[in-house]
Order: C-alpha cells, then structure tokens, then sequence
C-alpha cells in the first residue's frame, strides 16, 4: 500500500503505511464476526453518533439537518453485532448541536427501528437541553423539563437515561435540590432508568453536580438517590475518567442497580471487573468491543484483553482535552470506515480537531485493528489531508 504522508505534532511531516489486510491477526476488524447472537457477560450500550446531511442548503452551523437513512443504518450495523444503543447521548451532541426538537425525531424514529429487530437493546436520553441555564431559572421548570422529556420517551415505547443537567446544576442551592428534582422524576417513570453522571470535563457547565465541588460529598448525595430509589433505577453510567472512584462506588450501589461504565479511558479493567458498559468509544470500537465482549462470555480472557488493550491509546487521544470535542474523532472514525459518505457534524463541529490530531487518530485507530478496510480508510485520509494542503 502506497504510504501516507502525516502531519505530526512537532510540525513534520512522516510517512506511515497502514497495516494490510492480509497481515492483520485474529485481534483485528478484518477477523471480527461481522454479526453475532446476544452477549450475556455484559450489557454493552454504544452511546451513538447523528449523520447530518451535508447537502442540506442550509446554514450548517446554525440549523440541523440530519440524515436518517445513514443514521439508522448505524444503528442497524450497532445492533447486528450485539450491541446495544445509547440514543440521543452527548455523543449525537445534545447540548452541541443537536436540540431537543431534533431529539425528539431521533428518538422517534430509533425506537420504531429496533422494534423491527429482535433483541435490539435501545435506551434514550433525556434531559433538560430545551431549558436553558439563565438566571432566575427554578427547579419546578427544572422538574417540567424532565418531565416532558421522559413522557415522551415513555410515550413512543422507550427506555429513558436520565442525563444531567445544565438548568439544574445552575440554579440548584445543595444537595438537597438535587434529592428533590431526581425523587420526583424517578417517582413518575413506568419503567426503570439510566442515570447519567456527567464530568465537568466533557460539559463545562456541569462543575460542582450533586451540589458539591468536592467529589467524595457528591458521591455521597448520589449513592443517597441511587439507595432511596433503587426500585426506579436500572443503572448509573458515571463518565468521570475515574477509575478509581468507579470501582468505588460500584461496591456501594443498591442490589440490582447496575454499574455501567462511562470511562474511556480504562474501560477494559472496569468491564472486565464487573461494570457493564455505556461508552461513546464503543462507537467508534463496535466490532472489537462485541468480540470483546463474546471472548469474555467465553471465559478467555487473553483474547479478552488482547482485543481491547490495543483500542486504549485509540480511545484516550479522542477523548483528549478538551474532551468535550470527542465527537469530532467519532464521526471521523465512521468516515474512515465507510459508514457515511463524507466527514460533516451538525454544527460544523467537524472544525473542532486539527488535521494533525485526526491524522494521529488514523494511525492509532489502524494499530488498534478497528480500520474495516484499510485501503478505504487510507484513501479517505488522504481527502482530508488534500483539503489541508497536504
């Protein structure tokens, strides 16, 4: 394969040659079962990227225009490999680009296609997105938002996670606020939810949730909700690049709530020792995260950690700082492997990394053995670096 020329950090520019096909080892895309039957060891949610449609005449990074026949299709691939599907997550950028009107179809359209698929596991976000954070905002518009938000969901025949909240985390006095707003949303639902616990590193404006900057003092209000409301709770997904603290608080959680990891950057060690997974990389990962997670049904778990350590570096350099951008290097990663046409975001976020960290990304993702195609994906890259002048 003729080699690519990378920008790297240091301001040079090197060769690199993308491992063939024809060499890669049973640890790489090419040998992953390309569909398989449930996984039982773990639940395995990838939370999910949109597809905008890139020839909408429209003002990109103003309007949203999304297209659904690529979106769902993912969600299709998703579903074939045993995974499951986080909806309407930060990772399809609510509170980046996506809003709520749009949610809604999102989420309209994802229930009514898994329903057409047995086993298809989907659950979806909701929040407070159409709310925003100003001053003077109360936790009674806090409560409504949520409301309506779950209703729907509820209403179309889904399953809810519970995102964190922006309006709340502005204008809620303490912990106790916080006590308040959960009891009554968790009082309403018909069916079990997903708490979301969201760092301040993937969203800014979360700093200080649970009422308290200290992070042991809102594990502690946390743990209180999760105990007080177990029966109404499935799971709480943390995404706070924590390792420790997860495995922490996994021992503490009521019987029967789930742990499900939101760590991306040493989500192996946690799911193998007993979280489950809810994971914006494992969008990026599906087909090493699905056989993964079918060695460790199996019980191996050599090729369990074979398969997944190599994906790590991958995952740590898209969820860099500022982390909140990772959405960049998981729609890029979809266009390297063929499932959309081109490399756009909704809100023309596809500006939010530079050539020099996507060019790294290619050359993780091949050591990774995630590159579907190699050739594909290096003929992609080098479109992306012709539009940089390389």
């Amino acid at each position: 394969m003729k080699p690519l020329v990378l920008p790297r950090a240091d301001g040079t520019l090197s060769p690199y040659v993308p491992t063939p096909v024809a060499a890669s080892p049973a640890t790489r895309a090419a040998a992953f079962p390309s569909t398989g039957g449930p996984i039982t060891s773990r639940i395995g949610y990838a939370a999910v990227h949109v597809v905008c449609d890139p020839l909408a005449d429209n003002d990109p990074t103003l309007d949203v225009a999304i297209d659904w026949d690529a979106t769902l299709a993912y969600r299709r691939y998703l579903w074939s490999l045993g995974l499951a599907v986080a909806e309407a997550m930060d990772t399809a950028q609510r509170g980046m680009g996506l809003p709520w009107s749009s949610a809604k179809e999102l989420i309209r359209r994802s229930v009514a296609e898994a329903r057409t698929i047995p086993g298809a596991g989907l659950a979806s976000g909701a929040g407070t997105d159409d709310l925003a954070p100003a001053p003077g905002v109360t936790l009674a518009e806090v409560e409504a938002a949520y409301e309506e938000q779950c209703a729907f969901i509820e209403g179309v025949g889904g399953r809810v996670i519970l995102m964190a909240s922006r309006a709340l985390a502005a204008c809620a006095r303490g912990p106790e606020d916080y006590a308040k707003v959960y009891g009554r949303i968790l009082s309403q639902v018909r069916e079990p939810v997903i708490i979301h616990w969201l760092g301040d590193m993937f969203d800014p404006a979360l700093a200080g949730y649970w009422g308290s900057i200290d992070m042991d003092g809102a594990t502690e209000t946390c743990l209180g909700i999760l105990h007080e409301h177990a029966a109404k709770i499935d799971g709480i997904k943390i995404s706070l690049l924590d390792q420790r603290r997860e495995i922490a608080m996994r021992a503490r959680l009521p019987r029967g709530v789930r742990m499900y990891t939101g760590d991306d950057f040493d989500y192996p060690t946690t799911i193998r020792g007993g979280s489950d997974a809810l994971l914006g990389i494992f969008d990026v990962i599906a087909p090493a995260a699905a056989a993964a997670l079918r060695a460790l049904d199996a019980g191996d778990l050599e090729r369990y950690e074979a398969i997944l350590a190599p994906t790590l570096p991958l995952s740590r350099h898209v969820f860099k700082a500022p982390t909140r951008f990772y959405k960049t290097g998981v729609v890029f990663a979809a266009y390297l492997n063929g499932h959309q046409s081109h490399f756009h975001l909704v809100g023309g976020l596809e500006s939010a990394r530079s050539v020099v960290h996507l060019s790294e990304l290619f050359v993780l993702a091949d050591r990774a053995g995630v590159l579907r195609d190699p050739e594909l994906a290096a003929d992609r890259m080098r479109r992306v670096l012709a539009l940089a002048g390389v």
